[in-house]
């Protein structure tokens, strides 16, 4: 289904945005011009810290597997991009603005222009709360500042290493679908984006730099049952995929809006492991008949923008501290659209509807792989589509999920500016 945008109250927001666009394509493809770095840090929150997801005032009593900020560096002969994804509930666009800063403290931004660095999250329900919304209680934030500058320090440091660690390199890629077993859309069954991109990066021997992985799942096998640190499923993934492949692996979560979900599962580490690790098996399994990219060039647009904030709490909660950020009755945030070769990337700025996934990839121009990347630069909470804001419609876990959300046409908007970044007039 393609949403057709008509509404003026649409039009005038998307009109009076901030855009900032910044092309870098190059006029004619380079031939071998890739070089490629990545690094890794651990970002384990301390015990007692309090835990993001499910209810107020869980605290961690211990850890039971590393969460990590993983940094890929990847520049063409005249252009780098910087991707890093953090297991977290979801960094907020305040956040990843402190690490490009401290990022172009240290690297010229004529090396690596710091706009050019995208934030993911995984969206773990068992690592901090790096937003504010579960602390003691409703009208507290539970994010531990020293924490934060530390996450800020490292994640920083990890784009500096891998931006000095760039060697040449080949791109393969390949696509299948997966999950039909164990991930589920409780809302709306039948909507579903189970596409399952890798974008692989070696060197000239062969030998796995760093490989992205994007699939949409969320995280929550021990949502609520478990006060030890863990990535949940995702940490089985990267124990299979550092076993087989080694390298830097990256998990880049897609559209679990509305809402994608582990269901009818054990909600145990060892099934949560078993099913991460079934993930990786179906990468390697892919990888075994990649492609390579027949392009080796970089682009890469951005938008600025303010999204309506119509949602009372998200502006109580802003002018009390709980969340420490200026939501008054708009937001700014930011959607990045880049190509590596022959894949694009999107992002989006919250846990999107898997239509919006849909629709993205509709509006993105390449025959390659497409990246949908959720929690994508921002998490503005839940994006699902305007139905669900009618009662009427009786749609599972609604209210719970308008109840999260920054407003009904969000989602709307952000497909409007996608657009203007993949086809620019």
């Amino acid at each position: 289904m393609i949403y057709q945008f008509k509404s003026l109250f649409i039009r005038i927001i998307f009109l009076s945005s901030q855009m900032l666009i910044s092309s870098c394509a190059s006029d004619k493809p380079s031939e071998n011009s890739l070089s490629v770095g990545a690094a890794f840090g651990i970002i384990n929150p301390a015990p007692g810290d309090f835990i993001a997801g499910d209810r107020n005032n869980r605290k961690f009593s211990g850890v039971h597997d590393p969460l990590f900020v993983k940094a890929v560096v990847v520049s063409d002969s005249q252009h780098t991009v910087a991707i890093i994804t953090v297991d977290c509930i979801g960094l907020l666009y305040p956040t990843l603005l402190e690490i490009r800063e401290a990022v172009a403290r240290q690297i010229s931004p004529e090396l690596l222009d710091p706009s050019h660095i995208v934030s993911s999250s995984t969206h773990t329900h068992s690592g901090p709360d790096v937003v504010g919304l579960w602390g003691q209680n409703q009208q507290s934030s539970g994010v531990n500042t020293e924490y934060m500058q530390r996450l800020v320090q490292i994640a920083a440091a990890k784009i500096i290493e891998a931006f000095e660690q760039k060697q040449p390199a080949e791109l393969h890629y390949a696509e299948t679908t997966y999950g039909e077993d164990w991930v589920y859309n409780i809302s709306k069954p039948e909507e579903l984006d189970r596409s399952l991109g890798v974008l692989q990066f070696t060197d000239l021997n062969g030998n796995s730099i760093a490989t992205l992985t994007n699939f949409a799942c969320h995280p929550t096998f021990m949502d609520g049952t478990n006060d030890e640190v863990s990535s949940d499923f995702i940490g089985g993934f990267y124990e299979a995929m550092d076993q087989e492949l080694g390298g830097t692996n990256q998990y880049l979560q897609g559209s679990i809006g509305g809402w994608v979900q582990p269901e009818y599962e054990e909600k145990s580490f060892p099934n949560a492991f078993k099913r991460g690790r079934e993930l990786a098996d179906a990468v390697l399994s892919s990888l075994k008949n990649s492609k390579a990219t027949v392009s080796t060039d970089i682009q890469f647009n951005r938008s600025v923008f303010s999204l309506p904030v119509s949602n009372e709490g998200f502006r109580q909660l802003a002018s009390m501290g709980v969340i420490d950020r200026a939501i008054t009755d708009s937001v700014e945030t930011e959607i990045a659209w880049f190509r590596v070769g022959d894949a694009e990337f999107i992002t989006h700025p919250g846990e999107t509807s898997p239509v919006y996934s849909l629709e993205s990839k509709k509006l993105m121009n390449t025959t390659g792989p497409k990246f949908v990347l959720g929690l994508g630069m921002d998490g503005l909470g839940y994006i699902v589509t305007p139905d669900f804001f009618d009662a009427e419609n009786e749609i599972p876990h609604s209210e719970y999920l308008t109840g999260m959300s920054v407003d009904k046409n969000a989602g709307e908007i952000i497909l409007q500016v996608i657009e203007s970044l993949t086809n620019p007039e």
